[in-house]
């Protein structure tokens, strides 16, 4: 099955209006391929501000969310919020979440169950640390991070995963693409067996890690790699690159 190739910019918590004005317009004036699918991810307090600013084939996420609709939780945004203001994409389960604010797998799945409940899509994050995969635990991990997804949900028709191994992340450290496509080949293995053929066929899992303009081109030849979730590089020119590195 032909699974369209997604490639999504966490800006993280960097810009300003101004900065999102630059971005914005490097994109927009770039050659994007057209059979991408292409998602920013925008810190709260300017998704408004961007997705009235970027163009129709530019989709805009929140890049995280709570999994409640409203109540006493000081600081939080909810899925209805997100919809409220035209926002249909969200980022959940970050390593950043994970590692920083200590998010344990369930209070992901349970946000990524109420997402999509609440008629969001979701790129939905899992990964390895360092400790992890030099004690041989790869596989174990992202099974349990993908499992307690499973557990929670009913559909993957609005689920993207992207794998982001701990070590790689905002280190300068990529993982091959053998090495990334035997995680991807491990996780749509793991939806075959436990979801269906037809969701894990369908299921796009992108790639992300310190991807660059050069390295991308790399990764992207890989069968089971149908994208990238980019962090640094989505703030510089060669995010467009990025987007185009299936040409």
């Amino acid at each position: 099955m032909s699974r369209k190739f997604f490639v999504g910019g966490n800006w993280k918590m960097n810009g300003t209006k101004k900065v999102a004005d630059d971005l914005l317009g490097n994109l927009m004036k770039g050659s994007l391929d057209p059979n991408v699918d292409v998602l920013i991810g925008v810190p709260a307090l300017y998704l408004d501000y961007v997705k009235e600013k970027s163009s129709c084939c530019i989709k805009v996420a929140a890049q995280n969310c709570y999994k409640v609709e409203k109540g006493a939780f000081t600081g939080e945004i909810s899925p209805a919020m997100l919809k409220d203001i035209g926002v249909d994409w969200v980022i959940l389960g970050h390593s950043e979440r994970r590692q920083i604010f200590q998010e344990t797998d369930l209070l992901i799945a349970e946000k990524v169950n109420h997402a999509l409940q609440s008629g969001l899509s979701v790129v939905a994050c899992i990964g390895e640390t360092l400790d992890e995969r030099e004690a041989g635990q790869t596989e174990s991990v992202v099974a349990k991070q993908i499992k307690a997804i499973h557990e929670k949900i009913c559909n993957w028709d609005n689920v993207v995963i992207a794998y982001e191994p701990v070590w790689a992340i905002g280190t300068g450290k990529t993982a091959s693409p053998q090495q990334a496509q035997e995680v991807h080949k491990i996780l749509r293995k793991w939806l075959a067996d436990e979801v269906s053929e037809a969701v894990s066929q369908k299921t796009r899992i992108i790639y992300g890690g310190s991807v660059t303009a050069a390295n991308c081109k790399d990764l992207a030849k890989e069968c089971d790699i149908d994208g990238f979730l980019v962090g640094g590089a989505s703030l510089k020119p060669e995010f467009v690159d990025i987007i185009n590195a299936k040409q």
